[in-house]
């Protein structure tokens, strides 16, 4: 199954959430696809793609109408449902990994415990390998409301130190990788 069967199962052709999604992701992929290209870096680009393509596939079930996702889930569950229907569908583990791992900076079991977030404390969080923290670098700069346009860094970086002092740490330390 390739990428875009997965979207097509879950994010039905002419719905305002298929718009949201399919708009964010490309952006999402294109953004990461040329950082890669521009760093020289050696990770594959279909690989690349199809990741950034799929990396927010749960969201759908989340509770977040104002991008038209009506389901009963918290937002911050969508990672671990987007790795979960990967895996039920046969996709690859990495996909699932770029999934999981790519919300915020990625997210620590103190942050977990701390927050009082929703998330399995023992479940891992944190984008370990080139392509995770490529996605969850690039995944910054596009949300998923409001005009959709690439956000500039001033902004990107204001909104990593509302999350947290370590998301914000974390993206800096991305921001170095990647520029």
């Amino acid at each position: 199954m390739n990428y875009q069967d997965i979207i097509d199962k879950y994010y039905p052709a002419g719905s305002p959430l298929r718009d949201i999604y399919m708009r964010h992701c490309r952006s999402v992929a294109n953004l990461a696809i040329e950082i890669a290209d521009r760093k020289a870096l050696e990770t594959d680009r279909n690989e690349i793609e199809e990741a950034a393509m799929l990396h927010d596939l749960g969201i759908f079930l989340t509770d977040a109408p104002g991008i038209e996702c009506h389901g009963s889930e918290p937002y911050i569950l969508h990672g671990v449902i987007g790795a979960r229907l990967l895996r039920e569908n046969g996709m690859p583990e990495r996909d699932a990994r770029v999934a999981e791992r790519h919300t915020g900076a990625g997210i620590d079991k103190n942050e977990i415990i701390a927050q009082g977030l929703p998330l399995p404390p023992d479940g891992d969080f944190m984008p370990a390998t080139q392509l995770e923290r490529l996605i969850c670098y690039a995944d910054k700069f596009y949300s998923k409301s409001g005009d959709m346009k690439r956000k500039p860094m001033e902004k990107v970086l204001a909104s990593m130190k509302r999350i947290s002092h370590g998301s914000f740490e974390r993206f800096l330390n991305l921001k170095e990788e990647f520029e």
